[in-house]
């Protein structure tokens, strides 16, 4: 027997869009934002807001949740507002890591604080 299912949308029973959560190997989250002092989401998936902390200090807000905290974040930075910058997760030890939040900070190469033109976020996940 062959043929064709077609589904426009697919949830779990949580309401949940079944291929976030079923997938292997796609990304749970991602975001593209400016960071600066007014955080500009240019682009996102299952991120519901960037909150500005301080300069270069940013805590990304998952939608809905991530299934554990032993996740894997991609960070990159483009525009270089500081020159030579990068974007660092936070150590879960000394900072908000959880399954709903993040801290993201972005430094210069001198490991100062810096402000960027935009920072991208992408979250895996089992």
């Amino acid at each position: 027997m062959a043929g064709a299912l077609t589904i426009s949308t697919l949830n779990n029973d949580t309401g949940v869009l079944a291929t976030q959560n079923g997938m292997t190997g796609i990304a749970k989250a991602w975001v593209y934002y400016k960071g600066t002092a007014t955080v500009g989401i240019q682009g996102s998936f299952n991120v519901s807001s960037v909150t500005y902390n301080s300069v270069g200090v940013y805590t990304i807000n998952i939608t809905t949740a991530l299934p554990n905290a032993n996740y894997a974040v991609v960070t990159g930075i483009s525009g270089f507002g500081s020159g030579g910058s990068i974007a660092i997760v936070d150590d879960p030890s000394v900072s908000t890591y959880s399954t709903t939040q993040f801290t993201v900070r972005s430094r210069a190469n001198t490991g100062a604080a810096a402000t960027d033109d935009y920072i991208h976020v992408a979250v895996f996940s089992s």
